[in-house]
């Protein structure tokens, strides 16, 4: 069965703490559109946007990147059809209590929020092990999620912005602004140990979202009822 209202989630967590892979695990369960911000970003990188330009100052220094330029791009993809039929998971915004702020001002909450909580050694190490491949845009880790074959070992990239001087100011800004982002959501809250295999991790997400459904065909059920 399907919901009326389709679900509407923020994965949050410190850079590496798993949130693009359990987003992917979220979306193929659920069918969720997954809209991972640093994607958009760096796709306008790619593009050699004006927004793109301004976004890569930014993210080259490790920095978070201006607000209006985030918002409009993640406003942009929230609006499109596919985000308002299927429901989407948001990944890597909110960052700041001010952009959490501009997505209430337009009425944007979500069912849920997934926190992810990863020790900070751990983030790290994910981080300098990580690895894309530019053909598929996979994301690979040398020692944890190691590539398949030689061909795709020869091809990955590092991420321009994971370097160790990059991971641990991106992490300082990520604790600077926690606390703000966590108030708006205090009463939707979800926290998970990200620690744990990856398939751990997704069980208890999963055990959670199921019950959300649940509760959620069985109120619109009784309200068709009603009506």
């Amino acid at each position: 069965m399907k919901l009326e209202e389709p679900l509407k989630l923020i994965i949050w967590g410190a850079p590496a703490s798993g949130k693009g892979t359990q987003s992917e695990l979220i979306e193929q369960k659920y069918g969720l559109v997954h809209i991972a911000a640093g994607d958009l970003l760096r796709s306008e990188v790619s593009a050699g946007s004006e927004k793109g330009k301004k976004a890569k100052e930014y993210m080259e220094k490790g920095m978070l990147v201006p607000d209006d330029v985030i918002f409009t791009v993640v406003k942009e993809r929230l609006s499109q059809p596919d985000a308002q039929k299927n429901g989407w998971i948001l990944d890597g915004y909110p960052r700041s209590l001010s952009q959490a702020n501009a997505l209430q001002d337009l009425g944007i909450r979500p069912d849920l929020f997934i926190l992810l909580d990863v020790p900070e050694e751990s983030l790290i190490e994910r981080v300098l092990g990580r690895r894309l491949d530019p053909v598929t845009g996979k994301i690979y880790h040398l020692k944890n999620s190691p590539p398949e074959n030689e061909e795709i070992a020869a091809r990955l990239t590092q991420r321009f912005d994971d370097t160790e001087e990059k991971i641990k100011l991106r992490l300082h800004n990520h604790h600077q602004n926690e606390e703000g982002v966590l108030s708006i959501y205090k009463d939707i809250i979800f926290k998970v140990s990200g620690d744990a295999p990856k398939e751990d991790v997704f069980a208890e997400i999963d055990k959670k979202l199921s019950s959300i459904v649940k509760a959620r065909l069985e109120m619109e059920a009784s309200a068709e009822a009603a009506g």
